[in-house]
């Protein structure tokens, strides 16, 4: 399969794809369901055949297990919208909204700086990738963990949606994707699994659901979706392993069901409990 194809325009439509089927479910479910549905390893897969197909090995490995840091920065990303919305200044919902996706796409791209900055330092100093991988990982959870635990109220939506909303939203995923991985192919492995993470879903699932349906909404798939990204990390760094010794088609099989199977589901199941149980104790 040609390496542009691969690489740029699959995750881009995949990604337009998601957006539509992530915010569809935070409505329908609300956001316990939904956020985890969203971060289910989805672009990160056409994006991973892509590395593989296009890389060396020790460049192909270096590239996915930068992608846990990078969720890393994608589930404080995902926090912003949580603590930032009931501390801004009133006024009307666009310029609300607009305040928002500036201030966290500002963070999120210091935070890359950062990121790339600090994760060249410690490869450069000789940190296996795969150690630095798994740091990322843990974190993630963990961080995750402390978002959900005393439950999230996750109200689903009320108001219809109408089509040519959920066309924008596909169309911003999309774009904002298809320019990340443009911006990656030019550039270093590191930089390409910094982009392959760039938070284009999150931030589409926020402002759409924000502007259709209300801060409670968005804010409720936060806790679920940080969580949940773990899986996404997950799978970077098992296609890392399992990629060079089982090739693309086995190993991409594996390392899916086992980012799924082994974070989303136990993920789900357990702050579907607490949930419930915090309800019940009226916490």
């Amino acid at each position: 399969m040609d390496s542009f194809w691969v690489t740029l325009v699959l995750p881009s439509l995949l990604a337009g794809l998601v957006a539509v089927l992530v915010t569809l479910a935070i409505e329908r479910f609300g956001g316990v369901v939904g956020g985890f549905v969203g971060t289910l390893p989805s672009t990160i897969v056409p994006a991973s055949l892509g590395m593989y197909a296009g890389l060396e090995t020790d460049a192909f490995r270096e590239a996915l297990c930068t992608v846990p840091p990078g969720m890393l920065l994608n589930a404080a990303f995902l926090w912003l919208w949580r603590v930032l919305p009931p501390r801004l200044p009133d006024a009307a919902l666009p310029t609300r909204l607009a305040t928002m996706v500036v201030v966290s796409l500002s963070a999120w791209s210091l935070g890359a700086v950062a990121l790339v900055t600090s994760t060249r330092a410690l490869l450069g100093a000789g940190t296996p990738p795969l150690g630095l991988g798994a740091v990322g990982c843990g974190l993630v959870i963990l961080l995750g963990v402390a978002a959900c635990w005393r439950g999230v109220p996750a109200p689903r939506g009320r108001n219809r949606v109408p089509p040519a909303a959920m066309v924008a939203r596909g169309v911003l995923a999309a774009g904002a994707i298809g320019t990340a991985l443009f911006v990656a192919k030019v550039g270093s492995p590191l930089l390409a699994g910094v982009a392959s993470v760039f938070p284009a879903i999150f931030l589409t699932a926020m402002v759409s659901l924000w502007w259709s349906q209300g801060d409670a909404v968005s804010g409720g798939a936060v806790g679920p979706m940080m969580l949940g990204s773990a899986a996404v990390g997950v799978y970077a760094l098992l296609a890392a392993l399992l990629f060079p010794l089982l090739g693309p088609t086995s190993g991409l099989a594996f390392a899916w069901l086992a980012a799924a199977l082994g974070i989303t589901l136990p993920a789900t199941l357990w702050l579907r409990r607490r949930t419930v149980g915090d309800a019940r104790s009226g916490l």
